[in-house]
């Protein structure tokens, strides 16, 4: 073929029409092929504005990359506007006004093209558009790397943008593209980018890099979904959303930010999954404004280059942290301003230089369950209207554990400070604060130190080995001071002398002065902890069906639970059997519906049951993936159903259960997209029914309601399995196996006390549950440890050995 022609090869079978032919222009060869055609361009440079309007393939040579050039002086050099395909090109494009590439129409393929340009876009994509992009690089320092607008949409593969006088991707205009394993660096506007009602953009194993703006920019009202994405080295912002933007990223990174790793006002919403933040110059999360609201569940925030708080929480706004850790920062969170909120669960609050947790301003703050190590503060409530709860909490290697001044009233109750350089709990200033049952143990000096006459609370603490005291109530006037009830004390001053309990009954009781001054901020940084390799686990061996059934077997209660599991293996495992014997073999649905209360065991039969299967030969692994609602269901038109289809992929081979499933169905739904999670559920289930197994579960009552809501979600479950309360003997059974397993023993009458405290247990919510013996185990541990540790040469039935007197009050 001559240099600088384009031979068209016509693929139908009509003999009227001329099947090959040599063209001198690209224009030429276009106006001659059909629907079909293939156009195979030779080598060279053409000085064309290309348009492609029909179906054909148009390629340059193969093995010969980049020797067709396609390069006019102005206008758009490529333009596409049917289902073609488009392959091995290289692009030049020099209007400033103009895109290197536009596609128009129809859902062409842009296969190994190099577009090298200065123009406004290197591919712009519109209107009804929606191209298959694979393996394309964009080299445009002029413009934008990217466009996609007025409602186009398509997917990317494997491309990059690998500079850009913009943004590298631009959503725009209602567009809604989707992102796959992309790289996008060295632009001089955003990484990615969606403004506007509608506009929405997906990102899957993308990276973003090398950015001189934000990574990542979502505002206006539009919408993103990333996952397994990276996002580094950018000189603003890693991720910003602005008025009304809704953002989810899930197992992404982010890290090497000079300012905000992550940003968010007027009304956006952030949910984070599995995420990494570190090494961030200002704040790892910064949330601002009435409205807008972040949910982090399992991330972990660390690592900070700068002076600032890790999670920033003010104006209004709401941050709820679950099962997150953040450590190594200055502060690791400051919650600001009448109306804003941060909840915190099962979360891990370390190395912190400063304050671990800050209420300022009138904000609020609910810790539950939650564990602050190796800090200055633990909590500081700084003024008036500031409040809020911690509930379980543990404190631990701090100067102070919770400070409470100037007028701020927070609830703590069951929260345990151990170990604090300074005081256990300080209130000053005016401070108020209800402290319930709270401990300090080893304390550098008071456990609870309240001055200035401060109305402060206490009901049921207890002090251990304080060096200055177990309380200490300076300048009270009469009638004022503390409100302090049944709460104890060893009244321990210096290393560990020989126990002297007191206990307190009083309503505002003067002491001496005041020796010490409000806890001071350590100036220096802890010692980092050297860092060490996580131990390989080998992988155990799977196990056989029987030793299996036999942990189910040895479960305190469950008896009908049981039951029911061995007679639905029985049916697949006979089943089975007829089929290898050449017999019709009744078919058996696997799904299962579990109600009941929570902490009944739900979790653990799903697990076994999962292995039990893999045992059998049913499922390929057997594991088991747990979600709720918030695993599943998005916040906008689409990405619902993707969750859903991520979650399943995860439980591939395996069981895939979900946790209170009724949440799926609100009574008020109105456009919840739990509905959408449900539909998708239903035909997953029907299309993956020999590789999944989906197990729901929740409330009784609730559980009936949901499986109405849907009519083919009733009839994908085989059965429904009920968990029942454990009863006074099973709880007792489930403290003995804790006992044990821990190398402790039930002194004389500990078993009867235990039935005692268990028939008298109020029976609320919480009460029938596992959680309710192996608190009451974890409790009289503990009072086991304060008494023993006030005995010098403890023998190993000291050690040992429980006694009804460690069993903890009746709540």
């Amino acid at each position: 073929m001559a240099q600088g022609t384009v031979q068209v090869t016509h693929t139908g079978t009509s003999r009227w029409r001329r099947r090959t032919g040599e063209y001198a222009s690209l224009a030429a060869a276009l106006e001659a092929a059909a629907e079909g055609d293939v156009l195979t361009i030779a080598p060279g440079t053409y000085r064309e504005n290309l348009v492609v309007q029909r179906s054909v393939t148009l390629r340059g040579p193969e093995g010969l990359p980049g020797s067709v050039r396609i390069a006019p002086v102005d206008g758009v050099p490529l333009t596409v506007r049917a289902s073609a395909v488009v392959q091995d090109l290289h692009v030049e494009g020099q209007d400033a006004a103009a895109p290197a590439v536009l596609v128009e129409e129809g859902t062409p393929e842009l296969l190994d093209l190099r577009i090298v340009t200065r123009s406004a876009a290197g591919v712009e994509v519109r209107g009804r558009a929606r191209p298959t992009v694979r393996r394309c690089t964009v080299d445009n320092p002029a413009g934008i790397g990217i466009a996609v607008a007025d409602g186009g949409g398509g997917v990317f593969e494997d491309c990059e943008v690998v500079a850009a006088g913009q943004a590298g991707v631009a959503v725009t205009g209602g567009a809604h593209p989707r992102l796959e394993r992309c790289r996008v660096h060295h632009t001089s506007g955003s990484g990615l980018s969606a403004t506007g009602d509608n506009s929405a953009l997906e990102a899957v194993g993308c990276e973003i890099y090398e950015v001189r703006g934000n990574g990542v920019q979502i505002t206006a009202r539009a919408s993103a979904h990333l996952t397994d994405c990276e996002v580094h080295r950018t000189t603003a912002d890693g991720v910003t959303l602005d008025t009304d933007a809704v953002l989810t990223l899930a197992d992404c990174r982010i890290h090497d930010i000079p300012e905000n790793a992550v940003d968010l006002r007027s009304r956006s919403v952030l949910t984070l999954t599995r995420t990494t933040v570190r090494q961030f110059g200002r704040n790892g999360l910064s949330v601002w404004d009435p409205g807008t609201r972040v949910d982090a569940n399992q991330c972990e925030i660390f690592d900070s280059t700068g002076d600032y708080p890790a999670v920033w929480v003010s104006d209004g706004a709401t941050a709820v942290l679950d099962a997150c850790r953040v450590h190594d920062v200055p502060d690791a969170l400051f919650v600001l301003d009448r109306g804003s909120r941060a909840d915190v669960v099962d979360s891990d609050l370390s190395q912190v230089r400063n304050t671990a947790v800050s209420v300022s301003d009138g904000a609020t703050a609910q810790l539950d369950d939650c564990r602050i190590k190796d800090a200055a503060t633990g909590a500081w409530f700084r003024d008036h209207g500031s409040g809020g709860t911690l509930n379980n909490c543990t404190v631990e290697g701090v100067q102070t554990g919770v400070i409470v001044t100037k007028g701020a009233d927070p609830t703590v109750e069951r929260c345990t400070v151990d170990s604090p350089a300074e005081a256990g709990f300080y209130v000053s200033a005016g401070g108020r604060g209800t402290f319930l049952s709270c401990r300090v143990t080893d304390s550098g000096g008071y456990g609870f130190h309240v001055i200035d006459g401060c109305r402060t609370t206490l009901r049921r603490c207890r002090t251990e080995r304080c060096a200055r005291g177990g309380y200490e109530f300076a300048d009270a006037a009469p009638g004022s001071g503390p409100v302090v009830e049944d709460c104890a004390s060893d009244e321990s001053v210096g290393v560990r002398p020989a126990a002297r309990e007191t206990v307190l009954q009083s309503s505002g009781l003067p002491s001496a002065p005041l020796l010490g001054a409000l806890p001071g901020q350590r100036p220096t940084v802890p010692e980092e902890r050297p860092a060490t390799a996580p131990e390989v686990q080998p992988e155990e061996p799977a196990r056989d069906s029987k030793d299996v059934m036999g942990e189910l077997d040895a479960l305190v209660g469950l008896e009908s639970v049981k039951r029911e599991v061995r007679a639905l293996t029985d049916m697949i495992e006979v089943g089975r059997r007829r089929q290898r014997a050449g017999l019709k073999a009744a078919s058996v649905k696997r799904h299962l519906v579990f109600t009941g209360s929570p902490g009944t065991g739900k979790t653990t039969v799903a697990r076994l049951y999962g292995e039990i299967l893999a045992a059998l030969g049913v499922l390929e692994k057997g594991h088991l993936v747990e979600v709720s609602r918030v695993d599943l269901v998005g916040e906008h038109i689409g990405s619902t159903a993707i969750r859903t289809q991520e979650a399943f992929q995860r439980a591939h081979g395996g069981v895939l259960f979900i946790d209170e499933a009724y949440a799926l169905s609100p009574e008020d739904a109105g456009r919840d997209f739990g509905k959408e999670a449900i539909d998708t559920l239903v035909k997953l289930m029907e299309d993956h029914r020999d590789s999944v197994v989906v197990i729901v579960a929740g409330y009784t009552a609730e559980m009936e309601r949901f499986l109405s809501v849907n009519p083919g979600v009733a009839s994908r479950f085989s059965r429904t399995i009920t968990f029942g309360d454990y009863g006074p003997r099973e709880l007792l059974r489930i403290v003995e196996q804790q006992a044990e397993e821990h190398e402790y023993r039930l002194a004389p009458g500990t078993t009867e006390a235990l039935m005692k405290h268990f028939t008298e247990y109020p029976k609320g919510p919480a009460f029938g549950n596992g959680r309710t013996a192996r608190q009451t185990f974890e409790a009289m541990v503990e009072r086991h440890a304060g008494r023993v540790a006030q005995v010098a040469d403890p023998s190993t039935d000291d050690l040992t050995l429980l006694y009804p007197e460690d069993l903890p009050a009746l709540p």
